[in-house]
């Protein structure tokens, strides 16, 4: 349906994010090495439809999604405004590597890259979610207002009670 195609998943299935994680990795590690601009345009395609659409239009959200219950079927639920958060930070660097191998050329938009990697990694190979933690910092600040994600102002509140 076509008011459907601009959603995001709420809750995220946790698992199915790492797969997406593990998928920038190596992307992203095949962009660096062989210095491909293509490869860096495929990442920030994918970021920006996965931060517009959730997994719908990105090929490896479909990818996520479909082998996550197969790899995990009793799955782990985790809040989806966080997550949709962390695609929009990797649209926003990836978005900015692009930019920078189109005009200043290829090593400052690698060195972009390598954070993107970096974070992916974190996610994909130990679950911890940079863009996930920085979202909680911005609610605790006040920046995020607490109904866009509820769940995750309990757990920031909690977080804060040391409890």
């Amino acid at each position: 349906m076509p008011g459907n195609l601009f959603t995001f998943p709420n809750p995220v299935n946790h698992l199915a994010a790492q797969i997406v994680a593990i998928g920038v990795v190596v992307l992203t590690l095949l962009a660096i090495t062989l210095r491909s601009v293509v490869i860096a345009d495929a990442i920030c395609a994918g970021f920006w439809a996965r931060l517009l659409t959730g997994p719908t239009l990105s090929p490896l959200g479909q990818l996520a999604v479909r082998l996550a219950p197969r790899l995990q079927p009793t799955p782990t639920f985790v809040p989806g405004p966080p997550k949709r958060f962390a695609q929009g930070c990797g649209a926003s660097l990836s978005s900015l590597a692009v930019v920078l191998a189109y005009t200043v050329g290829w090593t400052p938009a690698a060195y972009v890259l390598v954070v993107v990697l970096a974070a992916a990694s974190l996610e994909g190979f130990m679950g911890y979610c940079v863009g996930c933690t920085v979202f909680r910092w911005l609610m605790r600040l006040g920046v995020v207002p607490k109904e866009i994600c509820e769940q995750c102002a309990n757990l920031s509140a909690r977080d804060a009670r040391g409890t």
